[in-house]
């Protein structure tokens, strides 16, 4: 189960007039998307022009229907010129706030979703990087009149920036922004409040599951470059991003742990003369389970305690002999994230049923095709991370 807290910033100013219903009805099928409830998911929603202006804040509602019903009746506000800058500052001084529903001190996830047709006429960057140094993971969204570069900015990360030509278009990228919140949970078991620092600096515990069965002898060089590549983008330190890799068939087999190695040269220099296991049948069920009960540890690295995001990737490139749902719901009760990646030889079901839900399943015709997906799934693990907390931490109740 988990908890963000999502706020949706709408450009309400004259230039958006036609374009206010499309706005409006994808923030509703987004909403849609969530779970809503005091203990789950929270939303707010402001629009702005010169001014801002709050419609609810993440503590107005607890029910999706009664957020829904709100935003079903919003109105274009209008009104110029369009001052992104001061809206952003008004959310981070009055809607990321405890006093507005903000669980920022519990450690959830602060997700600001901004959709903006023009270009700021006040400055953004200041109270963009206010933001940021608040832990708010800001995506912005920005149709033909928007200046991509000024959004770019205001995103905790320039992937985490989309563009339609119109917002007619929002559509075609609902289902990439709702790919990459929804890797953004915060378990709602009560872990320690995370102290915010830089964004940059975050904290990972990664574990590579990988098919080495006979069907994937010739498939297995590709599998080994994308791990190469996807650990090449990621920030392996001890306090940071921590690596796993294990390969199985009949039986799996750890090559190393999360706390094995300690520096992402170590990580690459194993991986890179990794050789196919081989064997059969292939066991996926049996492999969940190891990973679960070996890897995803305190002993071995995990620090599932610590409120570190646990993450599984999983390729398979064939369908599993023993039966995968029991070992994946434990996986995911224990709050791993896990993605798969199948090739034409897998079962799809099968692989959603072990992925966290249908966007963390990927499907490649062959190995050799894993680059296509490779932006995709590093953009979910971007989306999925802890501040590394500082060397004294804060004591629990403190502002930061």
């Amino acid at each position: 189960m988990g908890r963000r807290d999502v706020v949706f910033l709408l450009d309400g100013s004259d230039g958006t007039r036609n374009s206010f219903p499309a706005m409006r009805d994808f923030v509703q099928r987004m909403v849609e998307r969530l779970n809503v409830s005091e203990g789950r998911d929270r939303v707010s929603v402001v629009q702005f022009s010169r001014d801002p202006e709050a419609h609810f804040y993440l503590n107005t509602y607890v029910t999706k229907e009664s957020v829904l019903s709100t935003i079903r009746d919003l109105r274009h506000k209008g009104g110029r010129p369009l001052n992104t800058g001061a809206a952003l500052q008004y959310v981070r001084d009055n809607v990321f706030t405890a006093s507005s529903g903000s669980r920022r001190l519990e450690g959830v996830p602060q997700l600001l979703i901004l959709l903006s047709a023009g270009r700021s006429f006040d400055n953004v960057d200041t109270p963009a990087s206010s933001l940021k140094e608040l832990g708010v993971l800001t995506y912005a969204v920005g149709s033909r009149g928007s200046d991509s570069r000024e959004l770019q900015r205001i995103s905790y990360d320039p992937s985490s920036t989309l563009s339609v030509t119109d917002f007619s278009y929002l559509p075609n990228v609902q289902e990439q922004l709702l790919s990459s919140i929804s890797t953004v949970l915060s378990q709602a078991t009560t872990v320690p409040p995370t102290v915010i620092v830089e964004p940059t600096a975050q904290r990972r515990d990664v574990v590579f599951l990988l098919d080495g069965s006979d069907g994937t002898r010739s498939g297995f060089p590709a599998m080994k470059d994308f791990v190469l590549r996807v650990v090449g983008k990621m920030n392996v330190a001890e306090d940071k991003d921590r690596v796993s890799l294990v390969q199985f068939s009949r039986d799996p087999e750890t090559h190393f742990y999360l706390n094995t190695y300690t520096t992402k040269d170590e990580v690459l220099d194993t991986v890179r003369p990794l050789r196919h296991k081989g064997g059969r049948p292939l066991n996926t069920g049996a492999a969940l389970q190891y990973v679960r009960d070996n890897v995803f540890t305190a002993s071995s690295g995990s620090r599932r305690l610590e409120g570190v995001p646990q993450i599984l990737i999983l390729l398979s490139g064939g369908r599993s002999f023993d039966s995968v749902d029991v070992p994946a719901s434990a996986l995911k009760d224990l709050g791993v994230l896990i993605f798969t990646v199948g090739s034409r030889g897998s079962d799809s079901r099968e692989l959603q049923r072990v992925s966290e839900g249908p966007s963390y399943a990927l499907s490649v015709p062959d190995f050799t095709e894993l680059p296509n997906v490779q932006e995709q799934l590093l953009t979910s693990l971007k989306a999925v991370a802890v501040p590394v907390p500082p060397a004294s931490p804060t004591p629990t109740g403190m502002p930061v």
